[in-house]
Protein backbone atom coordinates (compact mmCIF):
# COMPACT_ATOMS: atom_id res chain seq x y z
CA UNK A 1 0.00 0.00 0.00
CA UNK A 2 2.94 2.39 0.46
CA UNK A 3 3.62 3.39 -3.14
CA UNK A 4 7.00 4.26 -4.60
CA UNK A 5 7.38 8.03 -4.95
CA UNK A 6 6.67 8.04 -8.70
CA UNK A 7 3.48 6.00 -8.34
CA UNK A 8 2.37 8.20 -5.44
CA UNK A 9 2.80 11.29 -7.60
CA UNK A 10 0.77 9.82 -10.45
CA UNK A 11 -2.05 8.68 -8.19
CA UNK A 12 -2.16 12.06 -6.46
CA UNK A 13 -2.36 13.94 -9.75
CA UNK A 14 -5.07 11.64 -11.08
CA UNK A 15 -7.24 12.03 -7.99
CA UNK A 16 -6.81 15.82 -8.00
CA UNK A 17 -7.70 16.34 -11.66
CA UNK A 18 -10.66 13.96 -11.32
CA UNK A 19 -12.34 16.42 -8.97
CA UNK A 20 -11.99 19.49 -11.25
CA UNK A 21 -14.61 19.86 -13.98
CA UNK A 22 -13.82 21.69 -17.24
CA UNK A 23 -16.22 24.43 -16.16
CA UNK A 24 -14.41 24.78 -12.81
CA UNK A 25 -11.16 25.19 -14.73
CA UNK A 26 -12.62 27.83 -17.04
CA UNK A 27 -12.90 25.61 -20.11
CA UNK A 28 -15.99 25.52 -22.31
CA UNK A 29 -18.23 22.43 -22.00
CA UNK A 30 -16.88 19.66 -24.24
CA UNK A 31 -18.94 17.88 -26.85
CA UNK A 32 -19.51 14.14 -26.61
CA UNK A 33 -18.98 11.71 -23.77
CA UNK A 34 -16.03 12.18 -21.41
CA UNK A 35 -14.42 8.88 -20.52
CA UNK A 36 -12.80 10.21 -17.34
CA UNK A 37 -14.21 12.34 -14.50
CA UNK A 38 -12.80 15.81 -14.23
CA UNK A 39 -10.03 17.15 -16.43
CA UNK A 40 -8.16 15.17 -19.06
CA UNK A 41 -4.35 15.07 -18.99
CA UNK A 42 -4.11 17.22 -22.08
CA UNK A 43 -6.42 19.83 -20.53
CA UNK A 44 -4.23 20.07 -17.43
CA UNK A 45 -1.19 20.42 -19.67
CA UNK A 46 -2.83 23.15 -21.75
CA UNK A 47 -3.88 25.18 -18.74
CA UNK A 48 -0.50 24.73 -17.03
CA UNK A 49 1.42 25.79 -20.13
CA UNK A 50 3.32 22.54 -20.70
CA UNK A 51 3.14 19.97 -23.47
CA UNK A 52 0.75 17.06 -23.18
CA UNK A 53 3.70 14.67 -23.51
CA UNK A 54 5.55 16.38 -20.64
CA UNK A 55 2.54 16.18 -18.33
CA UNK A 56 1.84 12.56 -19.25
CA UNK A 57 5.43 11.58 -18.45
CA UNK A 58 5.15 13.39 -15.13
CA UNK A 59 1.90 11.68 -14.19
CA UNK A 60 3.17 8.26 -15.27
CA UNK A 61 6.36 8.68 -13.29
CA UNK A 62 8.59 8.73 -16.35
CA UNK A 63 10.00 12.16 -15.57
CA UNK A 64 12.19 12.25 -12.50
CA UNK A 65 12.09 15.99 -11.82
CA UNK A 66 9.94 19.02 -12.55
CA UNK A 67 10.69 22.68 -11.93
CA UNK A 68 9.02 24.51 -9.08
CA UNK A 69 7.35 26.86 -11.55
CA UNK A 70 5.80 23.97 -13.48
CA UNK A 71 4.58 22.34 -10.27
CA UNK A 72 3.08 25.64 -9.12
CA UNK A 73 1.31 25.99 -12.47
CA UNK A 74 -0.13 22.49 -12.15
CA UNK A 75 -1.16 23.22 -8.56
CA UNK A 76 -2.99 26.34 -9.76
CA UNK A 77 -4.85 24.42 -12.49
CA UNK A 78 -5.83 21.67 -10.04
CA UNK A 79 -6.86 24.27 -7.44
CA UNK A 80 -4.70 22.73 -4.74
CA UNK A 81 -4.70 24.19 -1.25
CA UNK A 82 -1.45 24.98 0.56
CA UNK A 83 -1.06 21.50 2.07
CA UNK A 84 -1.77 19.83 -1.27
CA UNK A 85 0.67 22.11 -3.08
CA UNK A 86 3.44 21.28 -0.62
CA UNK A 87 2.58 17.59 -1.00
CA UNK A 88 2.88 17.85 -4.78
CA UNK A 89 6.34 19.40 -4.48
CA UNK A 90 7.40 16.68 -2.02
CA UNK A 91 6.20 13.88 -4.29
CA UNK A 92 7.92 15.38 -7.32
CA UNK A 93 11.25 15.86 -5.53
CA UNK A 94 13.94 13.18 -5.82
CA UNK A 95 13.67 10.88 -2.78
CA UNK A 96 16.32 11.42 -0.14
CA UNK A 97 19.00 8.77 0.12
CA UNK A 98 19.30 9.37 3.85
CA UNK A 99 18.54 6.25 5.85
CA UNK A 100 15.86 6.34 8.57
CA UNK A 101 17.20 6.89 12.07
CA UNK A 102 17.39 3.80 14.25
CA UNK A 103 17.73 5.59 17.59
CA UNK A 104 14.60 5.44 19.79
CA UNK A 105 12.47 8.53 20.23
CA UNK A 106 13.20 9.95 23.66
CA UNK A 107 11.24 12.87 25.01
CA UNK A 108 13.62 15.42 26.50
CA UNK A 109 13.05 16.05 30.23
CA UNK A 110 11.83 19.61 29.72
CA UNK A 111 9.06 18.51 27.34
CA UNK A 112 8.02 15.72 29.66
CA UNK A 113 7.82 18.18 32.57
CA UNK A 114 5.83 20.57 30.39
CA UNK A 115 3.41 17.75 29.59
CA UNK A 116 3.11 16.81 33.26
CA UNK A 117 2.23 20.38 34.23
CA UNK A 118 -0.90 20.16 32.05
CA UNK A 119 -3.44 18.71 34.47
CA UNK A 120 -6.82 20.26 33.59
CA UNK A 121 -7.07 19.16 29.92
CA UNK A 122 -5.94 16.07 27.98
CA UNK A 123 -2.50 16.52 26.39
CA UNK A 124 -0.06 14.28 24.55
CA UNK A 125 3.09 14.21 22.46
CA UNK A 126 3.01 12.52 19.07
CA UNK A 127 5.90 11.44 16.90
CA UNK A 128 6.11 10.43 13.24
CA UNK A 129 3.13 8.49 11.86
CA UNK A 130 0.98 9.65 14.83
CA UNK A 131 2.96 7.38 17.16
CA UNK A 132 2.13 8.13 20.79
CA UNK A 133 5.28 9.24 22.62
CA UNK A 134 3.77 10.42 25.91
CA UNK A 135 0.41 11.37 27.40
CA UNK A 136 -0.69 13.06 30.61
CA UNK A 137 -2.91 11.38 33.18
CA UNK A 138 -6.07 13.14 32.06
CA UNK A 139 -5.35 12.24 28.45
CA UNK A 140 -4.96 8.59 29.40
CA UNK A 141 -8.34 8.73 31.14
CA UNK A 142 -9.96 10.64 28.29
CA UNK A 143 -8.89 8.39 25.39
CA UNK A 144 -10.76 5.32 26.54
CA UNK A 145 -9.39 2.03 25.29
CA UNK A 146 -5.99 3.44 24.34
CA UNK A 147 -4.35 1.24 26.96
CA UNK A 148 -5.71 -1.84 25.14
CA UNK A 149 -3.01 -1.37 22.52
CA UNK A 150 0.37 -2.99 23.26
CA UNK A 151 2.90 -0.43 24.50
CA UNK A 152 4.98 -0.70 21.33
CA UNK A 153 1.95 -0.12 19.09
CA UNK A 154 0.37 2.92 20.70
CA UNK A 155 -0.47 4.98 17.67
CA UNK A 156 -3.46 7.26 17.09
CA UNK A 157 -4.35 5.60 13.76
CA UNK A 158 -4.26 2.15 15.33
CA UNK A 159 -6.44 3.52 18.11
CA UNK A 160 -8.99 5.03 15.73
CA UNK A 161 -9.29 1.99 13.47
CA UNK A 162 -8.78 -0.98 15.79
CA UNK A 163 -10.26 0.03 19.17
CA UNK A 164 -14.05 0.03 19.37
CA UNK A 165 -14.05 2.57 22.21
CA UNK A 166 -12.50 5.15 19.88
CA UNK A 167 -15.47 4.95 17.50
CA UNK A 168 -17.77 5.67 20.43
CA UNK A 169 -15.66 8.50 21.86
CA UNK A 170 -15.71 10.77 18.79
CA UNK A 171 -19.03 12.33 17.87
CA UNK A 172 -17.82 12.47 14.26
CA UNK A 173 -15.55 9.45 14.17
CA UNK A 174 -15.51 9.23 10.36
CA UNK A 175 -14.55 12.88 9.93
CA UNK A 176 -11.77 12.61 12.50
CA UNK A 177 -10.42 9.33 11.16
CA UNK A 178 -10.43 10.53 7.57
CA UNK A 179 -8.55 13.69 8.58
CA UNK A 180 -5.88 11.67 10.38
CA UNK A 181 -5.48 9.41 7.33
CA UNK A 182 -4.98 12.54 5.22
CA UNK A 183 -2.31 13.74 7.64
CA UNK A 184 -0.56 10.37 7.36
CA UNK A 185 -0.72 10.66 3.56
CA UNK A 186 1.01 14.04 3.84
CA UNK A 187 3.72 12.46 6.00
CA UNK A 188 4.16 9.72 3.36
CA UNK A 189 4.98 12.37 0.77
CA UNK A 190 8.06 13.48 2.70
CA UNK A 191 8.99 10.06 4.11
CA UNK A 192 8.30 7.62 1.25
CA UNK A 193 10.86 5.05 2.42
CA UNK A 194 9.90 4.87 6.10
CA UNK A 195 9.55 1.10 6.74
CA UNK A 196 7.39 1.68 9.80
CA UNK A 197 5.00 3.70 7.66
CA UNK A 198 4.73 0.81 5.20
CA UNK A 199 4.03 -1.60 8.06
CA UNK A 200 1.36 0.67 9.55
CA UNK A 201 -0.41 1.30 6.25
CA UNK A 202 -0.29 -2.36 5.27
CA UNK A 203 -1.67 -3.52 8.61
CA UNK A 204 -4.53 -1.01 8.70
CA UNK A 205 -5.39 -1.62 5.04
CA UNK A 206 -5.90 -5.30 5.79
CA UNK A 207 -7.92 -4.59 8.92
CA UNK A 208 -10.27 -1.80 7.85
CA UNK A 209 -12.26 -1.01 4.70
CA UNK A 210 -12.62 2.68 5.55
CA UNK A 211 -8.88 3.06 5.93
CA UNK A 212 -8.26 1.42 2.54
CA UNK A 213 -10.79 3.69 0.87
CA UNK A 214 -9.57 6.91 2.45
CA UNK A 215 -5.90 6.08 1.87
CA UNK A 216 -6.69 5.53 -1.82
CA UNK A 217 -8.29 9.00 -2.00
CA UNK A 218 -4.84 10.62 -1.63
CA UNK A 219 -6.26 13.52 0.39
CA UNK A 220 -3.70 15.45 2.45
CA UNK A 221 -4.17 17.59 5.54
CA UNK A 222 -1.96 19.71 7.83
CA UNK A 223 -3.06 19.58 11.45
CA UNK A 224 -3.14 22.87 13.32
CA UNK A 225 -6.13 23.65 15.54
CA UNK A 226 -9.89 23.30 15.75
CA UNK A 227 -12.59 21.76 17.90
CA UNK A 228 -14.35 18.42 18.23
CA UNK A 229 -17.29 16.92 20.05
CA UNK A 230 -16.93 13.79 22.13
CA UNK A 231 -19.07 11.40 24.12
CA UNK A 232 -17.09 10.00 27.02
CA UNK A 233 -18.51 6.90 28.76
CA UNK A 234 -17.84 8.32 32.24
CA UNK A 235 -18.63 12.05 31.96
CA UNK A 236 -20.86 12.33 28.90
CA UNK A 237 -20.80 14.89 26.11
CA UNK A 238 -17.95 17.38 25.71
CA UNK A 239 -16.91 20.01 23.20
CA UNK A 240 -13.16 20.64 23.28
CA UNK A 241 -10.75 22.69 21.24
CA UNK A 242 -7.35 21.38 20.25
CA UNK A 243 -4.00 22.94 19.41
CA UNK A 244 -1.08 21.20 17.69
CA UNK A 245 2.39 22.70 18.17
CA UNK A 246 5.88 21.69 17.08
CA UNK A 247 8.41 22.01 19.94
CA UNK A 248 11.54 24.01 19.15
CA UNK A 249 14.36 21.64 18.22
CA UNK A 250 11.98 18.69 17.70
CA UNK A 251 10.59 19.00 14.15
CA UNK A 252 9.22 15.45 14.12
CA UNK A 253 7.24 15.82 17.35
CA UNK A 254 3.84 17.40 17.93
CA UNK A 255 2.74 18.69 21.33
CA UNK A 256 -1.03 18.41 21.26
CA UNK A 257 -3.33 19.81 23.90
CA UNK A 258 -7.06 20.22 24.25
CA UNK A 259 -8.63 23.49 25.34
CA UNK A 260 -11.95 24.15 27.04
CA UNK A 261 -14.05 27.19 27.78
CA UNK A 262 -13.88 28.10 31.47
CA UNK A 263 -16.93 27.24 33.60
CA UNK A 264 -18.59 25.45 30.68
CA UNK A 265 -20.29 22.04 31.03
CA UNK A 266 -17.30 20.56 29.22
CA UNK A 267 -14.90 22.11 31.75
CA UNK A 268 -16.96 20.65 34.58
CA UNK A 269 -16.92 17.25 32.90
CA UNK A 270 -13.14 17.37 32.51
CA UNK A 271 -12.75 18.37 36.16
CA UNK A 272 -14.80 15.34 37.15
CA UNK A 273 -12.70 13.09 34.91
CA UNK A 274 -9.48 14.59 36.31
CA UNK A 275 -10.67 13.87 39.84
CA UNK A 276 -11.40 10.29 38.85
CA UNK A 277 -8.06 9.82 37.07
CA UNK A 278 -6.10 11.22 40.01
CA UNK A 279 -7.26 8.34 42.20
CA UNK A 280 -7.44 5.63 39.52
CA UNK A 281 -4.54 3.41 38.57
CA UNK A 282 -5.60 2.91 34.92
CA UNK A 283 -4.79 6.53 34.03
CA UNK A 284 -1.33 6.32 35.62
CA UNK A 285 -0.62 2.95 34.01
CA UNK A 286 -1.50 4.25 30.57
CA UNK A 287 0.80 7.22 31.03
CA UNK A 288 3.79 5.06 31.90
CA UNK A 289 3.01 2.65 29.08
CA UNK A 290 3.14 5.60 26.69
CA UNK A 291 6.57 6.41 28.06
CA UNK A 292 7.62 2.83 27.24
CA UNK A 293 6.64 3.55 23.64
CA UNK A 294 9.03 6.49 23.56
CA UNK A 295 12.00 4.28 24.35
CA UNK A 296 10.98 1.32 22.19
CA UNK A 297 9.65 2.87 19.01
CA UNK A 298 12.31 4.19 16.59
CA UNK A 299 11.82 7.51 14.85
CA UNK A 300 11.96 7.48 11.06
CA UNK A 301 13.11 10.50 9.10
CA UNK A 302 13.90 10.82 5.42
Amino acid sequence: MNEPAADGLGAFLRTRRARISPQDAGLPPSMGIRRVPGLRREEVALLAGVSAEYYERLERGRRKTASASVLDAIARVLQLNAAERDHLHALASPPSSKQPRTAPVRLRPGLRRALDTVTDVPALVLGPRYDLIAINNLGAAFYTGLDLLPAGQRNILRYLFTVDAARELYDDWAGTARTVVAELRRYAGTHPHDPKLADLVGDLAVRDHDFRRWWADHDVYRREYGSKRYHHPLVGDLELGYEAMTPVGEPDLTFGTHTVEAHSPSAEALALLASWSATSKPGSTAKHAAADTATADPEATA
